[in-house]
């Protein structure tokens, strides 16, 4: 049964023009991402269909928990074949959860399968896709090229070497940009049981001890260095909430010492300790010329039976609630009175807070910078039709839609290039619909023209990297 047809989403006709006719052929500039650059230095070649479809993929797993799947067949000990067959007997009951199309997507895309995915055919289809992802077009470099991709930034810790980044850069047969991103979380993590750890594996890679605050901060700085000079444009931060608490540097200085010594640190502490350490890093970022994103709003590993089998990122996460207002306009505005806002983008997971971020947004616009403060693409549970959508109609209502720099794939799989082309062909049917309406003129060469920006033009703009 044939499932996806080249109009798939494309509701009216000014849709499928401005789909086909201009959105469709972009390249794709994916700017967050957690792909692995070791494997990329390698072009990993893939075991099987489950290894590159299913593996990591914690949006599939909650899918199958829901559907009685045994944790053997989704994380545990299972064959491949076996969990193959658990995942293939899951989608078609995942109709309206954004995994149906993703899963139809990335099968029509990278094995030319646009049947409608059901359990009768599975061993055939297990078959059948095997032998492509083990034929010699089927790696992690020729995904990435079959897939347009022009630049991938990957997530990495301050503290990492680099060093497959370096490879990368290094083989002049890989022609897209693989740039890393300094996500400093575990530094920003002064309550956590491993912070101590952590804090002896930074003096590790800076080469000298980290007895106060003073050394600490400047161990970060010499991380962004480190960082920069391997091509690195962009930070990324993630909060289950975004603190804002004022302090000074004597204040945090102690605050750091009591970790140091093992004391307990508490919360009006830590809040501080994180509002001045992002105070430094967003200076660090803006004299580096750097674009800081904030993924906001995920309350993590909230099974704890769960989080002891599997460790993080399994699927036990969920969407917090709080107060992001007041402490997120304080604290871009503590960077902006000092004229060292970085360009920003900011990724809300409660929907509630979409309205808001759209409208807190255009009070840090400045520079002469277009889109300088962005409102990011709907993320992780809001990457469903319906929460792209929303999240594109409040930051129309509220800014500039044209100026947004689009999507982003936030995943471990080669296959999720698709999300790209969901998002393009979402884009095209709600601008196309304000074209049908009569909101919009029909001058398709304009507004293509907008399309394309969203799509590709803006992010290429917008990120300080240099594309050959």
């Amino acid at each position: 049964m044939k499932f996806l047809t080249e109009d798939f989403l494309l509701n009216t006709e000014s849709a499928k023009i401005l789909y086909h006719q201009h959105a469709k052929d972009m390249p794709l500039y994916d700017f967050h991402c957690h792909l692995s650059p070791q494997q990329i230095a390698e072009d990993h070649r893939f075991e099987n269909i489950t290894e590159v479809w299913l593996k990591g993929d914690h949006y599939k797993w909650r899918a199958m928990r829901a559907f009685g799947i045994d944790e053997k067949l989704i994380t545990g000990n299972a064959g491949d074949k076996e969990k193959f067959h658990a995942w293939i007997r899951t989608v078609p009951y995942t109709m309206g959860n954004p995994l149906y199309h993703w899963s139809h997507l990335e099968l029509k895309k990278y094995f030319g399968y646009d049947d409608a995915i059901k359990e009768e055919n599975w061993e055939e289809l297990w078959e059948k896709l095997n032998q492509i992802v083990q034929s010699d077009n089927f790696s992690a470099r020729k995904l990435i090229q079959s897939s347009n991709v022009k630049v991938i930034c990957t997530t990495d810790d301050p503290a990492d070497s680099l060093e497959y980044h370096i490879q990368i850069a290094e083989d002049e047969t890989i022609e897209t940009k693989v740039l890393p991103t300094f996500r400093p979380d575990k530094g920003l993590g002064i309550s956590a049981a491993d912070f101590l750890d952590y804090v002896r594996k930074m003096e590790v890679c800076v080469g000298f001890e980290i007895k106060e605050y003073k050394s600490f901060l400047k161990a970060l700085e010499n991380r962004v260095d480190f960082f920069h000079k391997n091509g690195c444009r962009i930070s990324d931060h993630g909060f289950e909430y975004l603190p804002y608490a004022e302090t000074t540097m004597e204040e945090a200085s102690n605050i750091f010492l009591k970790a140091l010594k093992g004391e307990v640190i508490s919360k009006s502490e830590e809040e501080k300790y994180k509002t001045f350490t992002m105070q430094f890093l967003g200076e660090l970022y803006a004299k580096n010329d750097w674009v800081m994103q904030l993924h906001v709003g995920p309350l993590r590993n909230n099974n704890d039976r769960m989080f002891e089998k599997n460790g993080p990122d399994a699927g036990f996460d969920s969407i917090n609630d709080f107060e992001l207002a007041r402490p997120l306009n304080q604290f871009l505005n503590s960077l902006d009175a000092k004229q060292v806002l970085p360009r920003t983008i900011i990724y809300p997971l409660n929907p509630v807070h979409f309205e808001m971020v759209a409208s807190t947004i255009g009070n840090f616009q400045s520079g002469g910078i277009k889109g300088k403060v962005q409102f990011g693409s709907g993320w992780w549970f809001n990457d469903t039709k319906e929460g792209m959508i929303r999240q594109m109609k409040e930051l129309a209502n509220a800014g500039l839609l044209s100026l947004f720099v689009g999507m982003l794939t936030d995943s471990r799989s080669f296959l999720s290039y698709t999300r790209h082309d969901y998002f393009r062909r979402i884009l095209c049917q709600l601008v196309g619909s304000w074209i049908e309406e009569g909101e919009l003129p029909a001058d398709y060469e304009f507004i293509g023209q907008l399309i394309q920006d969203i799509c590709y033009n803006n992010a290429k703009e917008y990120f300080a990297i240099e594309l050959d």
